[in-house]
């Protein structure tokens, strides 16, 4: 009599093996929704994968020449050039008008709207000597800093 109750207490293993697989089919459900929504949380467009590279302008004091390496087309009403010598406060470096050549960025491509991949521009600044000149390259829209390269100026 003292071991039937026993058996009268105890959960089956048929009872047991549902549960067990009820809890992991909810668990693989929970995950999988869970990863669902990472994943389409992190594809809102705003990834910008843009590389940059710099070199001192040849033949010119202070100034640096910046490439595009690599990135889609950047339209030029949505990006700030900011520059920065020997770790001063950075200043807004503004596209040069008609005849200007101190404290600006100048190119010399086709295209007057976009800066494309391999296109460079020439940033005047206000180098004397020997710098270290720091360009960051901003996108306005989203208020994002797409690159920042040092160059060494003579």
């Amino acid at each position: 009599m003292k071991n039937e109750t026993r058996n009268d207490e105890a959960v089956s293993p048929v009872i047991a093996t549902i549960l067990m697989v009820a809890i992991t089919v909810v668990l693989a459900g929970v995950l999988y929704v869970w990863a669902a929504n990472l994943a389409e949380s992190n594809t809102d467009g705003s990834l910008e994968l843009y590389t940059f590279s710099g070199a001192d302008a040849p033949d010119s004091t202070g100034a640096v020449i910046m490439t595009m390496d690599s990135g889609s087309d950047l339209g030029w009403a949505s990006i700030t050039i900011k520059a920065s010598v020997d770790g001063a406060a950075s200043v807004t470096v503004d596209q040069c008008a008609n005849g200007e050549t101190d404290n600006c960025w100048s190119s010399t491509d086709s295209d007057a709207d976009n800066w494309n991949v391999g296109e460079a521009i020439t940033v005047d600044t206000d180098c004397t000597g020997l710098c270290t000149v720091t360009v960051n390259v901003l996108n306005n829209r989203e208020g994002t800093t797409l690159d920042t390269t040092i160059v060494d100026v003579e």
